[in-house]
């Protein structure tokens, strides 16, 4: 008999088991489904166009249909084919002061780590890029400095990059194609002509400040009550031991770990300290309706299990309603809040929230999920734990005015960039011809047709480089002329100029396929000169 009642109990709880693996089958199922919701969600109201999604798949289309791939635009073939350069400089200390050939560029802000492709046709630059190749404290390495007009005048940065000179190829004419790369910021201390007539300068390199991140020792974690008890010699020994070890644990560690510690006393004011928390970021007119902890049992159970309303604790008395909303905010507060942040110890003056506006890596990740909702390539993951890195990266690629590119480059400290950049990134939404204020293009056009992002640097035959951002729609703009195949950017793609229609103003061009099989079928290109700061 005894038996027949031990098996009869195991059959109960393996379908019990059963039960519920069907349920957290069907909750993932769920899940899933709407993951892939949110996924699509996002890629449609965030601004990446299905437009971009198709072009960076790379994938061959029906009919031999064939899209452009943006990797071809990053390699700049246009200029032909280079060779690398020999001898280049390693980075220098910060506080160097160097004397370097320097290139002042109209619309360009060079960033470290960016790619500036170069033309060099002019006999006095062609001298620049001599003297770069063999002067001995900087070989291979030039100064790159943005010019603005104010009025009638032309205005110098007093900040800029230096560039090394990676590829090169010289030409028959006696011209050089160039492709650099930008390396550190410097500050000019002084400028002059040289006697060949190309502009020199003395530049004193940037110290770059180290990331900053919350200390580690600034903040501890509270241990259980009744660990503070026992005044002998061994409790404090033990205490002093598990502030050693808390100090060292994650921040992440899981709310049933630490309750699980707790005696009924002590969750009684544990829960008690979590319904004042959760009473001050409820509405006001809740505030006279507070939920007992009384019922907290001695065995532990949790008073924010959710009941179905109109039920008491054992499911017969009825509760009011304002009482059962409130144990639902309960839930859903316990659910969405990280009660761990709650029992961080300060032991530094500042609260731990203050730490985490400048704490760097925490900017770095923020700015990364920014970047990837809004823009989505080139992907940031891979430099998230290099914040100095990822607030350049992100510099050189948003696509914004050159005079707020050229502010985010003047601005010392990793943290003050990246916040920069993360307002800039959730405010970007419309961009506006300079001189008349039109919008020409929206964020939910962007277009990213290079691989190094939606915005890069691409110099023309007569020697201009032109900062574009790409977009799949404009407004507001008329073209000009006819269309050129030629010392085309994109190949595959023959561009026209476009202007502004209301001003006239050149705004940049139109591509468009020469190839009915090659999709994109057209873009705008927008030069970054043109555009107003006001990007909202």
């Amino acid at each position: 008999m005894e038996e027949e009642r031990i098996l009869e109990r195991e059959r109960l709880q393996m379908e019990q088991i059963r039960e519920l693996d069907f349920e957290e089958l069907q909750v993932e199922e769920v899940d899933q489904f709407r993951d892939s919701e949110d996924d699509d969600d996002d890629d449609d109201g965030l601004g990446i166009s299905h437009h971009t999604r198709r072009l960076l798949s790379n994938n061959v289309g029906a009919d031999d249909e064939h899209v452009f791939n943006p990797d071809v635009a990053s390699l700049h073939t246009y200029l032909g084919e280079v060779e690398d350069t020999p001898n280049r400089t390693a980075f220098v200390e910060g506080g160097t002061v160097l004397k370097i050939p320097l290139f002042y560029l109209e619309g360009v802000v060079l960033f470290p780590e960016s790619t500036l492709p170069l033309r060099i046709v002019q006999s006095t630059f062609l001298a620049a890029i001599e003297r770069a190749f063999n002067q001995p404290n900087a070989p291979c390495t030039i100064g790159v400095i943005r010019v603005y007009r104010e009025g009638n005048q032309f205005k110098y940065a007093t900040l800029g990059t230096t560039a090394e000179i990676r590829q090169y190829r010289r030409l028959s004419d006696g011209s050089f194609n160039v492709i650099t790369r930008g390396q550190q910021r410097f500050l000019l201390n002084r400028r002059w002509t040289d006697v060949e007539g190309f502009p020199c300068g003395e530049v004193h390199i940037v110290e770059e400040d180290v990331p900053l991140r919350t200390p580690r020792d600034a903040f501890g974690k509270l241990v259980p009550i009744s660990n503070l008890r026992a005044p002998s010699h061994s409790s404090t020994m033990a205490l002093s031991a598990s502030f050693r070890d808390t100090d060292e644990m994650s921040v992440g560690n899981s709310e049933g770990s630490f309750e699980s510690a707790l005696s009924p006393s002590e969750k009684r004011l544990h829960y008690s300290a979590v319904d004042s928390i959760m009473d001050d970021r409820t509405s006001s007119d809740d505030d006279d309706e507070v939920v007992s902890t009384s019922n907290i049992q001695s065995s532990g159970s949790n008073p924010f299990i959710s009941r179905e309303d109109g039920q008491s604790d054992d499911g017969k008395a009825p509760v009011s309603t304002g009482k059962c909303q409130k144990l639902n905010r309960l839930t859903s507060f316990r659910k969405n809040t990280d009660l761990n942040r709650f029992r961080m110890v300060p032991r530094a003056f500042w609260p731990f929230w203050v730490y985490r506006m400048y704490d760097a890596y925490h900017l770095a990740q923020r700015a990364a999920d920014l970047w990837k909702q809004i823009v989505g390539v080139p992907n940031m993951e891979a430099i998230v734990n290099k914040p100095d890195i990822l607030s350049f990266s992100i510099a050189s690629k948003i696509p914004v005015s050159e005079s707020i590119r050229q502010e985010l480059l003047e601005i010392d400290g990793v943290s003050y960039r990246l916040q920069r950049e993360i307002e800039l990134l959730e405010s970007f939404d419309r961009v506006r011809c300079k001189h008349c204020q039109s919008v020409v293009a929206r964020r939910s056009d962007m277009l990213v047709m290079s691989s190094d992002g939606p915005l890069g640097a691409y110099v023309n035959p007569h020697g201009y480089v032109h900062e574009i951002m790409t977009f799949y729609k404009a407004n507001d703009i008329a073209i000009s002329g006819r269309s050129v195949k030629e010392d085309s950017w994109f190949p595959g793609y023959a561009w026209t100029i476009a202007n502004c229609a209301t001003c006239e103003t050149q705004l940049g061009w139109l591509f468009t396929a020469t190839s009915k099989k090659l999709k994109p079928a057209s873009f705008w290109a927008v030069r970054s000169s043109q555009v107003a700061d006001d990007m909202r």
